[in-house]
C-alpha cells in the first residue's frame, strides 16, 4: 500500500519547480546564445585564418614545401575549434553572470 505524500502538493513546491523551470529555461538560453556567437566566431576565425594560409602557401617556397593539404587544413581547423570554444565559453559565462545580477525575487 503506498502512501500519500502530503507535503508534495504545497505551494513551496510549487514555487519552487516554477523557480527550477525558470532558471533551467535561462539555462538553455545562455547556452544557445554561446553555441550562436561561438559558431559567428569560427565563421570569421575560419575566413581570417583560410586567407593567409592559402596565400603563403601560394608565394612562400617554405611553406609551398612544408604544408601539404592536411597541414593546412590543421591549421584552420585549429583556430576556428578555439575560437569557437573561447567565444561560447565567454559568452555563456557572461550570460549566466548578467542573469545572476538581474535575478527575479522569490514571492
Amino acid at each position: 500500500m503506498a502512501k500519500r505524500n502530503v507535503a508534495a502538493n504545497s505551494s513551496f513546491e510549487r514555487t519552487s519547480l516554477a523557480s527550477l523551470d525558470q532558471k533551467l529555461a535561462l539555462a538553455k538560453r545562455c547556452s544557445k546564445e554561446g553555441v550562436m556567437a561561438g559558431a559567428k566566431a569560427a565563421v570569421v576565425a575560419t575566413i581570417a585564418t583560410a586567407i593567409p594560409t592559402m596565400a603563403s602557401v601560394k608565394m612562400l617556397p617554405w611553406a609551398k614545401a612544408n604544408l601539404n593539404h592536411t597541414a593546412q587544413a590543421l591549421i584552420i581547423s585549429t583556430v576556428a575549434g578555439a575560437a569557437y570554444f573561447i567565444v561560447a565559453d565567454k559568452t555563456v559565462l557572461a550570460t549566466a553572470r548578467k542573469n545572476s545580477f538581474n535575478a527575479p525575487s522569490n514571492p
